[in-house]
Order: structure tokens, then sequence, then C-alpha cells
């Protein structure tokens, strides 16, 4: 890895972040708040949020085995994925490296900031080769993308692959693991230690069923922690989602419930949905999704709006023609699925 000043926009390494009225007294007592202009009647939401979410990265640490300093909380992880483009890429210069197909968001912030997105295809079977990514990339090339396991696809890399790519690049690798609560796979981010030029992403929106709230989670090296927290707004995450966040970490057996029966109903509805007549093929998944070829994509996907029930139509995807993604629902969800499809002619 190059050294850190040397990936970083030199604008932001010699920027000073904007100062909240909250940080300048962080580790003294006080009961009086007169400081920042807030409305002094208690409403339960008159006061600024807490900039650095320390209560929520607390509850974090343990649960997902990194220690506070190495989390950043972010406006859905959305705001993770823009904030290394606003950090590391010069814009109309500097590069990013993703294989395609994966979550749209990344091309999306990345003309969003002016930075050229390039794109490495999956094979057939939707893996990606660790050379061909790494020659992809060239001497302005700042990050590549990771989505493991992938979206659209489903299925996770093997760890190897991605190993050899945050190994071998000189700039930053960033692993979106959104999905990996429902995969077997050791997650990146208990390696961050070992790789100082790695991200790792997560959410709540997935496995903790709160996609609602907004909140991401970026985990890498304290140094650029500090750089995200640099350079986000202030006050990125609100204090409904801080208290719904703490509400949804004291309670773990929730989330371990719901991944099981995830989980089982994943096995249940792809064994059902590759007796149907319109599937082609169930590509394997580690997510809490999966995607499926099947006879005429958008034929079937205009047939089941029809019937109230919706699915993700990725025909005009990459390597994805006549595919749907379909999430995972609940038992009744999945039977509704079915049987609109065991009607279909």
């Amino acid at each position: 890895m190059k050294e850190l000043k040397e990936l970083v926009r030199p604008n932001i390494w010699a920027m000073k972040p904007y100062s909240c009225a909250r940080d300048e007294f962080k580790g003294l007592k006080a009961e009086v708040f007169i400081d920042a202009n807030e409305n002094p009647y208690d409403n339960n939401v008159n006061r600024y949020p807490d900039p650095l979410q320390e209560k929520v990265k607390e509850l974090i640490a343990p649960l997902k085995g990194v220690s506070a300093e190495h989390i950043f909380l972010g406006n859905g992880s959305d705001e993770a994925i823009d904030l290394p483009f606003r950090i590391f890429c010069r814009p109309g210069v500097d590069n990013v490296v993703a294989i395609e197909p994966t979550y749209g968001m990344y091309s999306v912030c990345a003309e969003t900031n002016d930075v050229e997105y390039r794109r490495v295809l999956l094979d057939s079977q939707y893996q990606f080769s660790p050379d061909d990514v790494l020659a992809a990339c060239d001497e302005n090339t700042k990050i590549i993308f990771l989505c493991t396991p992938n979206n659209p696809t489903g299925n996770a890399f093997p760890r190897e692959d991605v190993e050899k790519v945050i190994k071998e690049f000189e700039g930053i690798v960033i692993v979106d693991e959104a999905y990996s609560d429902f995969s077997a796979q050791r997650p990146f981010r208990l390696d961050i230690d070992k790789y100082p030029n790695l991200i790792v992403l997560n959410t709540f929106s997935k496995a903790w069923g709160a996609a609602g709230i907004r909140l991401g989670m970026a985990f890498a090296s304290t140094d650029i922690i500090a750089l995200f927290n640099k350079v986000k707004y202030p006050y990125n995450v609100n204090v409904l989602t801080q208290k719904k966040a703490v509400e949804l970490l004291s309670d773990v057996s929730l989330l371990q419930r719901h991944i099981a029966m995830i989980l089982e109903e994943r096995t249940n509805i792809i064994a059902a949905f590759r007796l149907l007549p319109i599937c082609l093929e169930v590509y394997p998944t580690d997510a809490n999704f999966f995607l499926t070829k099947v006879t005429d994509a958008d034929k079937i996907y205009h047939y089941l709006v029809e019937k109230g029930v919706v699915v993700r139509n990725r025909s005009r995807v990459a390597l994805c023609k006549d595919c749907l993604r379909i999430t995972i629902g609940t038992k009744d969800d999945n039977t509704a699925l079915l049987a609109a499809l065991r009607q279909y002619k």
C-alpha cells in the first residue's frame, strides 16, 4: 500500500474539519447547554445528536468484533460509499475499478464525483478474476470495489481471490459486506488490523431489519476513520436513528432469530422455485435473496406486478438477461409468489 497521504486528495489532507459545539467540551461534565443555538425546551429532539454516535458504536463493537475507534457510522451505506470518492479521488483525474454486475451506487457516486468508473466483467458463473481486476488499474486508480456476497448475483467470492486484490493493490480496497450476516464465510471486517488499505462496509438495512432508519457502517484503520469523520457532515446520523439503533442492539436474539428464519425460507423457496416451468436456473446465493434465470423476465415481472407481487427485474444489467432477483420474504410472502407463478401461462 502507498502511504495514506499519497492516496488522499491534497486539499482533504490539509483541510481542518468543522468543529461541532458538542466536540468542544468533549470529556467534560456539563448540565447547561447554551452553546449551539438550539431551542432550549425539551421535546426529546431539541438537542443536536452525538456527532460521533459513541453509544451506538460501543454496542456495535463487541457484536462485530471490531473496536469502536475502527467504526464509522453514516446515513446509510451510501454515505460510506460516497465519502471515499470525496477523500481519495481527484475529480476528472482519478478512477476506481469495480466488478460488473454489482451494486449500482458505486457507479452513481463515481459519476456524481466526476471520477472514471472502470468495470471488470464477472465470468459466466459470476466469479471475478483478481488478475483482471488488478490489470484494469493504473497509476490513477485510487479505489477497488468488491461486493461479497455480491448484489445482484448473491454469491460470496472466494476469500483468497479478495485477499489477493487487497494485498497487491497499492490503493484502497472497499469490501461491501451488506449481506455477510447470511453467509458462512469469515467477514473481512475482522481483518482490518491486517490490511491498512481495507475498508469494509456493513448496514442495518438487511439482517437487522432496519432499512427505514438509514444507518450504515464502515470498518477501517483509525487513520481512515479519522478521514471519514473529518469530511462527513457534522451531525450525519440523527437522534431518532441513534435511539432506534441502541434499541435494536439491545436485543441481539431477535436478529439471530430473523437470520435463521430467512435462511430456512431461502432453502425452501429455492427448492420450490426450481420446480416451476418458468425457472431455467437458480444461481448459488449467500445472501437474503437469489438470482434466477427465467423464460421471459419482462413478461413474468409485469405479470407478478398485476398479481400484487413485486420482485426486481435485472434483465438490463450486464450478464443478467432474463434474470429476476427475488428477496426472501416471510413464509406468507413466499407462498404468495409461488402461488402466482404456478398459475402463470
